[in-house]
C-alpha cells in the first residue's frame, strides 16, 4: 500500500513488522490511521510551541478561538463553550477563572437567566488570540505548502469523511 512517489517512513516499517509477526491480521488500516494519529502528535507539538510564542497553551486558545469566532461582542455561556471545547463543564470552570486571573477573560451576570453567566474575551484577550490565530496559520500553510490545493481539497474531503462517524 506504499506509494511509488514516497519513500518508506517509520509506518510502513511497524506494518511490515506486524505484517511479518502476525499475518493472520489485515494491518492495511495501521497505513492510514497511523500516520493521522502520528501527524496529530505532530501538529500537537507544533501548534504547542506556536501558542507557546503567545504565553498561551492549547486549552487557552481553544476557549479564546472559541469567543472570538462567537463574533461581536466576544461572548458564549460556560455551556457554550464546554460544547465548542469537548470538556466537561468542572473543567471549563477551572479554564476560566485561570483566563480571568491572566486578564484574557471576563464574566458577567447573564441578562438573560439570573443563575448564569457570560463569558466575555476582553481586549487583551482578543489581541492575544488574533495574534496567534495569524502565527499558526502563517505556520500550517507551510506545512501544507508540498501538497498542491486540488491534492489539499481532497485530503480535506477525506479527513472529512472518516472524522464524521465522530461527529454525529
Amino acid at each position: 500500500m506504499r506509494s511509488m512517489s514516497a519513500p518508506a517512513d517509520d509506518v510502513d516499517r511497524i506494518v511490515e513488522a506486524w505484517s511479518r509477526e502476525r499475518p493472520d491480521l489485515d494491518v492495511a488500516p495501521l497505513h492510514v490511521l497511523s500516520r493521522v494519529s502520528r501527524l496529530a502528535r505532530r501538529l500537537d507539538l507544533d501548534r504547542a510551541q506556536a501558542f507557546a510564542r503567545h504565553s498561551l497553551e492549547g486549552w487557552e486558545f481553544d476557549v479564546l478561538s472559541a469567543l472570538r469566532r462567537a463574533g461581536d461582542p466576544y461572548r458564549l455561556s460556560p455551556g457554550q463553550l464546554v460544547q465548542q471545547t469537548l470538556v466537561t463543564s468542572g473543567t471549563m470552570t477551572n479554564r476560566v477563572d485561570r483566563l480571568e486571573r491572566r486578564g484574557l477573560v471576563e464574566r458577567s451576570p447573564d441578562p438573560h437567566d439570573r443563575r448564569g453567566v457570560i463569558v466575555q474575551l476582553t481586549e487583551s484577550g482578543k489581541r492575544t488570540v488574533d495574534a496567534a490565530m495569524a502565527d499558526l496559520l502563517a505556520r500550517e500553510r507551510d506545512l501544507l505548502a508540498e501538497l498542491p490545493e486540488r491534492q489539499r481539497a481532497q485530503l480535506a474531503d477525506l479527513l472529512r469523511r472518516l472524522l464524521s462517524p465522530f461527529e454525529s
